[in-house]
């Protein structure tokens, strides 16, 4: 497929394109700072552009099968600015125009309600916690979320749980449309691999998809 990576040097994007390319895919690694891009990273067309200017994404998005955005903000001040919210409404606005349907994101599991089967100390006290503290993350991504599902593309949202650092292992669990019970996390690798496996599954189009190991 041709695809395009928004958020290529954050630690999902960089997954994403590392394992798209592995996989033989043609992509397009959208970035702010070039230099933020690993060396091993050098099969991808590099775009350097403003993501507040959905005419700057033209030259990435035009002629796509899909694009993917590992987008969200890296800290409470970004998320109290508004980064996810914003820069995915121009991306949204760079589909359009070019006429691309195909949009995989990112957001969060504490989006989603607690599923039937999760533990009591995770439904009543660690997610109601989480959400507390980290509420100006989640109204970011919340904003993000309603954005996409209002706008005419062919949208798949995931929703990871805590993300950490690791191997691709395979080993997680997916479900359309739900949070996985006592799902606490999941690694950015595995998450990439999911994002990129939906990509062409009709049954994820229109929904959220929840993940965790």
């Amino acid at each position: 497929m041709r695809l395009t990576v928004c958020g290529a040097t954050g630690g999902t994007g960089r997954e994403v394109v590392r394992q798209a390319l592995e996989a033989g895919h043609e992509v397009t690694a959208v970035v702010r700072d070039p230099a933020r891009l690993p060396d091993g990273l050098t099969g991808a067309r590099v775009v350097t552009a403003d993501l507040t200017d959905p005419r700057a994404l033209r030259s990435a998005v035009e002629g796509r099968d899909a694009v993917i955005s590992g987008l969200g903000p890296r800290d409470r001040a970004q998320a109290r600015a508004g980064v996810a919210a914003p820069v995915t409404r121009v991306i949204l606005a760079a589909l359009e125009e070019c006429g691309v349907r195909r949009l995989v994101a990112v957001s969060a599991a504490p989006l989603g309600a607690s599923p039937p089967g999760d533990p009591f100390l995770d439904r009543r006290i660690v997610t109601p916690l989480v959400r507390a503290v980290l509420r100006d993350v989640y109204a970011d991504l919340g904003a993000m979320e309603r954005a996409i599902a209002e706008s005419g593309t062919d949208w798949t949202v995931m929703r990871p749980p805590r993300l950490l650092n690791g191997p691709v292992t395979g080993r997680y669990r997916t479900a359309v449309g739900a949070n996985l019970p006592a799902g606490r996390t999941v690694a950015r690798s595995d998450l990439a691999h999911a994002m990129l496996a939906v990509l062409d599954d009709p049954a994820t189009v229109g929904r959220t998809v929840g993940i965790a190991y």
